[in-house]
């Protein structure tokens, strides 16, 4: 579907064209954006047209009107704002000139854009990266201490669906100053989550053999007895240290596309969802406190399985006219 005013070239009414003169002059704005103002006014001059009224007489209803024929045309949310910010500076200037009472795109809003469903790694990637074995056996950059512990984030980040705060805050030990801490004969992650809210998440057992190694070789760099993750001169790592090395992990691992913290949990949130169908389960591992916030993790099932129906039922994609067999 288009829009429903074509794209037609009008002469510029005498009004934009002083409009035009005074962004130009008045405001010095670059010449693509007068340009691009210029079009904006362009498909006003079209609207109004259409709708029999002159610029001078638009109304709020005309307004919406625009904004649904618009959005029916399958222009984006982002661009049907951006014509609205053109033309909302327009009628300012119209306003200043004594030429309208009232501003018509004063409360007239774009519709909201979709929001992005987050990145989530498939399960095979999650499990090849979190399997990968870094080069510890020798070489330039062999360094088993290093590997261990970037092995370690990496089960806890997927095993467990931690923010990258929660996990830097993690103590070897629990205390009465420790925001986190994991409990070696429970097989729990304590963490202090988003609103100083804490809560308790279970450790699978790859992650536990992961925590465990480290732990050992944590002893060679140890100097911040408190934190459970330290660099090679023993203080406790930072949120940027740890998407450094993750992302790097990733390349090494064979992933096409970079891994950062937060896609872990993504995927930990998705494959959990796809494996239980327990939306709320889902929703107390991650700590969020409203139900809507995990429900984007819905969507990302229905993607899954939409893919899977995709690939694998003879009726649900044709090529060339012929049906799938």
């Amino acid at each position: 579907m288009q829009d429903a005013v074509p794209e037609v070239v009008l002469e510029a009414d005498p009004l934009v064209e002083r409009y035009l003169e005074h962004v130009r002059v008045e405001k010095r704005l670059a010449q693509r954006t007068t340009e691009l103002y210029a079009l904006d006014l362009q498909k006003l001059q079209a609207n109004c047209l259409q709708a029999g009224v002159g610029l001078t007489a638009v109304q709020n209803t005309h307004m919406r009107r625009w904004v649904a024929q618009m959005h029916a045309g399958g222009r984006s949310a982002r661009g049907i704002a951006l014509i609205l910010s053109g033309w909302r500076g327009f009628y300012t200037w119209l306003g200043r000139e004594g030429l309208v009472v009232s501003n018509p795109v004063q409360d007239v809003r774009s519709p909201k854009a979709a929001k992005p469903l987050p990145k989530a790694l498939s399960v095979d990637e999650a499990v090849q990266l979190a399997s990968y074995q870094g080069n510890v056996h020798g070489g330039a950059e062999s360094n088993p201490l290093a590997e261990a512990r970037d092995r370690c984030i990496t089960e806890l980040l997927y095993g467990c669906g931690l923010r990258i705060g929660e996990l830097v805050g993690l103590d070897v030990q629990a205390s009465a100053q420790a925001r986190g801490w994991i409990d070696l004969d429970a097989a729990e992650a304590h963490v202090l989550g988003k609103g100083s809210k804490r809560r308790s998440v279970p450790v699978g057992s790859k992650a536990m053999e992961a925590l465990k190694a480290w732990m050992s070789a944590r002893q060679g760099w140890a100097r911040d007895d408190a934190a459970l993750f330290i660099n090679p001169r023993g203080g406790r790592l930072t949120p940027q240290h740890i998407r450094v090395r993750l992302k790097k992990r990733s390349f090494s691992a064979g992933l096409a596309t970079p891994v950062h913290p937060h896609m872990l949990r993504h995927s930990f949130a998705s494959h959990v969802l796809q494996s239980s169908g327990d939306l709320r389960a889902v929703q107390e591992l991650l700590g969020h406190a409203n139900i809507t916030t995990t429900q984007v993790y819905t969507r990302l099932d229905f993607q899954h399985l939409a893919k899977v129906y995709d690939a694998a039922h003879p009726r649900a994609t044709k090529a060339a006219g012929k049906t799938k067999t």
